[in-house]
């Protein structure tokens, strides 16, 4: 995947966009309004992620559209999906940005150079020392 393409995003709510405060809608993280506003002009698609259903998901939707963000999809794959109990819930994106990742979550400045920065992305990989490597003796 080459990441200057344009993405499918899969962004949870809880935790990654906003402190978790579950079932309020907590304060928004450092960087995030502004990093989902700058990926969505750089013509990547967002879509809402989230465990959040009913009330809380309405006032999750509100509280991004009222910082100007609006997503592609809420919880499914297109707009137009309709939920079907006999398929798999799991939706199609590129990525997952969600704060429940190995490692945890990366923050968001971390986010916008891992997606829009080629170069960033072609450090050099440590190098593998093999899985028993602990048991040799530095000399």
């Amino acid at each position: 995947m080459n990441l200057n393409d344009k993405l499918i995003l899969a962004i949870d709510f809880d935790g990654t966009i906003v402190d978790d405060a579950y079932p309020k809608v907590g304060k928004p993280k450092l960087f995030a309004i502004e990093t989902l506003k700058k990926l969505q002009e750089d013509g990547h698609r967002l879509i809402l992620w989230t465990y959040r259903c009913g009330k809380p998901l309405e006032e999750a939707v509100a509280f991004c559209k009222s910082k100007g963000i609006e997503f592609y999809a809420v919880n499914k794959s297109f707009p137009e999906e309709q939920f079907d109990a006999s398929k798999s819930r799991k939706i199609h994106a590129d990525l997952f940005i969600d704060d429940r990742n190995i490692g945890g979550f990366l923050g968001w400045g971390e986010v916008y150079q891992h997606l829009s920065n080629p170069k960033y992305n072609q450090k050099t990989p440590p190098k593998k020392k093999g899985f028993f490597s602990f048991l040799r003796k530095n000399h």
